[in-house]
């Protein structure tokens, strides 16, 4: 493991620690005066932030695997347990929402007639208040660092917090509101929203870890910056084709057939293929590249220029 990524993975790991620290709080804190006030809504952000904390946990955990070096178990290395860990959070996400909605209704079904102390329902106001800063801080900071070392495990935990966001502002309305006009299912009401906002963040992240599970081709941008490293060093080699892409959490693999002229001699032909990789390394530092070498031969004229192609 170089010594960039080695300092990669700890911030990793320290920016994921910082989202298990903020969710601990913040679920103790919508516990206590959720179960005080009554309000199905606050104990529903409660239980989302519940889901948060322990889809952090898994996130700490996971970017911790999967920055281990490649051993002889896992020889391409450990990036998949982030695609795991994004799949088991979008479920524990569904889960939550469902527990929600299950609450809510039952609060529609049977509805309780008595008032809110004022005192508790601003303390209710404040928390969500907090809760919305905090989560802003840290979910910007977990994207920031997401995009830097392209872990989908930051990433899917960045998201949790945004949507809490979202839920919390949702939340300190429905009971700024309650306290105005005194209508007590708009508690329940704001609850099932919250609920549907996390359901869609669920969908979006099974979709997500999916495609990493199966090996889905990176992103047309990214394959198309791929060809493009490529294209200019055209003058070099002949032609290049078979060009693959996957990803396995933070780490991305290339392959491709590279044709060269057959008149040059093999330690030509290493340097360039080094040469490339670097330079496709400058752009994807975490991927693992695979340039198979051919000679030029008449059945490579007939093969299509991608480079040309590109243009």
């Amino acid at each position: 493991m170089t010594s960039q990524n080695y300092n990669l993975n700890i911030e990793k790991e320290k920016t994921a620690l910082l989202s298990v620290c903020s969710n601990s709080v913040l679920v103790i804190m919508k516990f206590i005066v959720g179960f005080a006030l009554g309000s199905v809504s606050i104990i529903s952000e409660a239980i989302h932030s519940g889901m948060d904390l322990l889809a952090s946990v898994i996130a700490f955990f996971s970017v911790r695997k999967s920055g281990e070096a490649p051993d002889e178990e896992h020889q391409f290395g450990h990036g998949k347990y982030e695609s795991v860990s994004g799949m088991v959070e979008a479920i524990l996400i569904l889960i939550a929402a469902i527990l929600i909605i299950n609450e809510a209704v039952q609060k529609i079904l049977t509805p309780s007639y008595e008032p809110m102390n004022p005192l508790l329902m601003w303390a209710g106001i404040a928390v969500m208040g907090i809760s919305a800063g905090v989560n802003t801080f840290v979910s910007t900071r977990l994207m920031k660092i997401a995009k830097k070392t392209e872990s989908i495990a930051l990433e899917s935990d960045a998201w949790h917090l945004r949507t809490d966001i979202y839920t919390s502002i949702g939340v300190m309305t429905g009971l700024f509101l309650i306290w105005l006009t005194g209508i007590h299912l708009l508690d329940s009401i704001v609850a099932i929203g919250v609920a549907l906002v996390i359901m869609k963040a669920a969908y979006d992240l099974t979709m997500k870890s999916y495609k990493d599970l199966i090996d889905f081709r990176l992103s047309e941008k990214e394959v198309s910056r791929i060809t493009s490293i490529i294209c200019e060093h055209q003058s070099e080699y002949v032609n290049f084709h078979g060009l693959r892409t996957r990803r396995a959490g933070p780490e991305i693999f290339i392959d491709l057939h590279l044709v060269l002229d057959k008149d040059i001699t093999v330690e030509q032909s290493h340097d360039f293929t080094e040469h490339l990789e670097k330079d496709l390394k400058l752009e994807f530092p975490r991927a693992c590249i695979t340039i198979h070498v051919e000679p030029n031969t008449p059945e490579h004229l007939l093969k299509t220029n991608l480079c040309n192609f590109s243009e």
